[in-house]
């Protein structure tokens, strides 16, 4: 198994189930009492859903059972995110908190530019993959 394949999808899963539940189950997000209780239910379905799926990306790759299959997942996660972000200006979505903070690089938020990174190696790692047809090395 290429090192980058298993580091990307790792990361993948750590970030969605460690550091994104760590941000967000709090008073800005969880435990906003400005936000409608469903959307509250909306938000904790999303933290468990995106750990369970990333937890299951990285024991495909990890175990080798279908490793390419663990990828595609982490890839979704990453690029339903991208997209709901590119999207919010349809629906009113935003990555500014609800005190007005917006952590940002070059004018980009933290989490975006995070999440592009961890799409990016995840290619990365499909890419190692397919060229040495998922053998260890």
């Amino acid at each position: 198994m290429p090192k980058i394949t298993l580091l990307s999808v790792a990361l993948c899963a750590f970030v969605l189930s460690a550091v994104i539940p760590f941000m967000e189950i709090s008073n800005s997000h969880l435990f906003n009492p400005e936000w409608p209780s469903h959307a509250r239910l909306h938000e904790a379905w999303q933290l468990i859903a995106n750990a369970a799926i990333s937890i299951l990306a990285f024991i495909l790759v990890w175990k080798r059972i279908a490793p390419r299959l663990g990828i595609v997942l982490g890839l979704i996660l990453s690029a339903s995110f991208l997209t709901a972000w590119a999207a919010g200006p349809l629906y009113g979505g935003s990555m500014v908190h609800s005190d007005g903070t917006n952590f940002t690089i070059g004018g980009i938020s933290v989490v975006v530019v995070g999440v592009t990174i961890i799409a990016g190696l995840l290619l990365l790692g499909w890419r190692a993959l397919s060229q040495n047809g998922g053998v260890s090395k």
